[in-house]
């Protein structure tokens, strides 16, 4: 046991001291380059908006060192300070002996005491940096609902499902992880159709794309890339932020595209032709149902070993709790995996940097010139002011997509 304690920590601290060096060397690679960036960079912002660019990331980096160091810190509490288990023994009393909806309770409570003390980090990240470089188009008022909201929409949604799952074990037995995995893996692809229709409305305002020239636009683009989705929708970004995106929900005759109503400000109609084409790339190229797969693996994957450690009476002891106690074990496994997966960040983006570069390709390939997307990647990356010149290990762990430079770089050699 106290070799186990030993290692979670040395884990921790690998963990820490990796994302420390990372940002260490992401900041020296963009002072490097703040006063004279590589002509390709060069190329994408004019001075002024690169300055402002650099000066947001080093912030960002900056404040991030602060904000790891003290989640480590409330980490290394939780998992070595004896409160998880004092509150387990606190919860579990107030309900029958192996009552199941107390080590519910327990649980949404551990979840939400470890949320509070990063509050005020993620009020000084939206209210003093998003508003210093210009993103931040919230209130107090809306964030502090934001908020309540989201902790009523957990529990509402997150006690059913953990009193399913937690009753598993005395339904079906030893192999109560097949059928967690089951009951979870559907419950994500529900929530794939009905998040956009049940739970997005709840914070952002959705209406179709009007009636115009660029409705006509991007429908035909659908068409003519087979691709109809169930209706292309505008969201309210610019409530919250100014920062831009655009994504894809849903599966089947449920997808739909979501365009930012700050997007559709801000690129003209061919670039958002472009951004759309993008995401059809992803669906005609068959990167949702590989996500899907890949994700589906990796919950297997957790199922089995939370059921393995439940098995091990070791593991809870080591931490304070009962052995066998199913609920600890899920805790200890959520908040501890991170130290382990971290290391294999570069490795899950790299397939999903592969699509999107494969994305980008089919949207050239659908305008028939690359030109759109390169403006649209430029705009976008400008109005986000993003970070240009990433170290390349900080890149491999941090980024999900390419850089814009590796983009246009991929685009430009499809010509040639």
């Amino acid at each position: 046991m106290t070799f186990v304690l030993w290692a979670v920590a040395v884990l921790m601290a690998l963990r820490l001291g990796g994302e420390l060096v990372l940002s260490a060397l992401n900041r020296a690679e963009v002072r490097r380059h703040a006063g004279s960036p590589p002509p390709a960079v060069a190329a994408v912002m004019d001075p002024a908006t690169y300055a402002k660019s650099v000066a947001y990331t080093l912030e960002r980096s900056s404040f991030g060192v602060v904000s790891g160091i003290f989640d480590a810190l409330v980490l290394a509490l939780a998992i070595y300070g004896g409160i998880l288990p004092w509150l387990f023994a606190q919860v579990v009393s107030w309900g029958e002996p192996a009552a199941v909806w107390s080590q519910v309770l327990f649980l949404l409570l551990v979840v939400g005491l470890l949320a509070v003390p990063a509050l005020p980090f993620e009020w000084w990240q939206q209210f003093r940096i998003e508003q210093k470089f210009g993103f931040n188009q919230s209130t107090p008022a809306l964030w502090v609902t934001d908020k309540l909201k989201g902790a009523a929409l957990g529990l509402a949604i997150g006690f059913p499902l953990l009193w399913v799952l937690l009753s598993l074990v005395r339904w079906v037995g030893e192999r109560w992880w097949l059928w967690g995995f089951a009951l979870v893996f559907g419950f994500q692809l529900l929530m794939l159709v009905l998040y956009p229709k049940l739970i997005l409305p709840l914070f952002n305002k959705l209406t179709p794309l009007p009636e115009g020239d660029l409705r006509t636009r991007l429908l035909a683009l659908g068409d003519r890339t087979g691709f109809r989705a169930q209706t292309i929708q505008v969201m309210d970004g610019s409530k919250r932020s100014g920062h831009s995106n655009a994504f894809f929900t849903g599966f089947g005759r449920f997808r739909r595209i979501v365009l930012f109503d700050t997007l559709v400000s801000q690129l003209t109609p061919v670039e958002l032709e472009a951004v759309l084409a993008h995401e059809i790339g992803h669906y005609r190229r068959g990167h949702i149902p590989k996500i899907i797969a890949v994700s589906a693996g990796m919950l297997l994957a957790g199922f089995a070993i939370v059921a393995w450690l439940a098995r091990s009476p070791w593991f809870n002891l080591t931490f304070g709790f009962p052995a066998g106690e199913l609920a600890p074990t899920f805790l200890l496994f959520g908040l501890l995996s991170g130290l382990v997966t971290f290391w294999f960040s570069p490795l899950m983006h790299f397939f999903t940097r592969k699509y999107e570069y494969e994305a980008d390709a089919f949207a050239s390939d659908a305008l028939g010139d690359p030109a759109p997307a390169v403006s649209a990647l430029r705009k976008i990356t400008q109005k986000n002011l993003s970070n240009l010149t990433p170290h390349p290990w900080f890149s491999a762990f941090f980024y999900s997509h390419p850089t814009l430079v590796e983009r246009e770089r991929a685009l430009a050699a499809r010509q040639t």
